[in-house]
């Protein structure tokens, strides 16, 4: 079985792909894996309608950022059909005062329909190292 008969392999492909043009960033490069009814969504449950709003939302809150995946996991949902796949790594990158991060931990999660991106969910540690160097976290990271 190959990537183009196997769709666990297939899936992950995808989301790799994707989540490699989400670093550029190229918003519209990205935007080629999604699903018209495409959902994203992030840490604290905010919606996004795609790509260039969530790179919108990083560039508010990094210098810059990228992933290094870890792990891709992928799973198939035997009743949909949607293979669900699990990417997980760590942010690294820049704070906007200059500080480097390289150990913010991510996992996202995808669903993957007929070959496209149906929905995401983005969890990190981002708003918790934030806070932490804001001096207001209520334990040590």
């Amino acid at each position: 079985m190959d990537q183009r008969t196997d769709p666990l392999t297939a899936a992950k492909a995808i989301v790799e792909a994707y989540l490699e043009r989400s670093m550029v960033p190229d918003p519209e490069g990205a935007s080629a894996y999604l699903a018209p009814d495409f959902e994203l969504v992030f840490t604290g449950a905010r919606r996004f309608a795609g790509p260039a709003e969530s790179a919108a939302f990083n560039a508010k809150r990094y210098a810059w950022v990228k992933k290094r995946f870890l792990r891709t996991d992928a799973a198939l949902d035997p009743e949909t059909g949607d293979v669900h796949v699990y990417n997980t790594g760590y942010l690294y990158g820049e704070w906007h005062d200059g500080t480097a991060f390289e150990t913010n931990r991510y996992m996202d999660k995808f669903i993957v329909r007929d070959g496209k991106l149906i929905r995401t969910d983005v969890w990190n540690d981002s708003a918790e190292i934030l806070l932490a160097k804001a001096g207001l976290a209520e334990a040590e990271l």
